[in-house]
């Protein structure tokens, strides 16, 4: 039974270590619930693979109450933090194209071709982040950063 118990400790920390295992840079990072307000390490909420990051405890707790309103936004500074990366174009789940880009928030994200880059291109703000970091898009378009053997 004890050992059982430290094989179960070992698991927790080995998922523990593997979600920080990518070092997070902050720097021009804002709160997902409070845009105008820096986002803090100390404040970090596991979500998906990953770390969200918000400015006090009040505003991660209004996210770890419901989520939902705030997945693109933290799905944006999943990518802003180094914690996911880009694979394929967001829109089309296609190859990406190195000369259509668009930059979203401090984030430079490609597209397959002229037709989704102009119809992110053509969006603003809000209507731009959900379109390429909601959750579907997110899912078509990005994945985690993964720990490169011997690190």
């Amino acid at each position: 039974m004890f050992t059982k118990g430290l094989g179960a400790l070992a698991l927790v920390g080995a998922i523990a270590l593997s979600i920080s295992a990518v070092e997070v840079n902050l720097e021009d990072v804002k709160c997902l619930v409070n845009p105008n307000a820096p986002a803090k390490e100390a404040t970090g909420v596991e979500y998906k693979e990953g770390k969200v990051f918000f400015c006090c405890g009040n505003c991660a707790a209004k996210f770890k109450e419901d989520s939902a309103p705030f997945a693109a936004a933290a799905n944006h500074q999943l990518v802003r933090t180094g914690q996911y990366t880009q694979a394929h174009c967001p829109l089309s789940g296609g190859a990406l194209n190195p000369e259509k880009t668009v930059e979203i928030n401090g984030v430079s994200v490609q597209f397959c071709c002229g037709n989704c880059q102009g119809k992110v291109a053509g969006a603003e703000g809000a209507e731009q982040v959900n379109l390429v970091f909601g959750d579907a898009a997110f899912t078509k378009g990005f994945e985690v950063v993964k720990e490169e053997d011997g690190e």
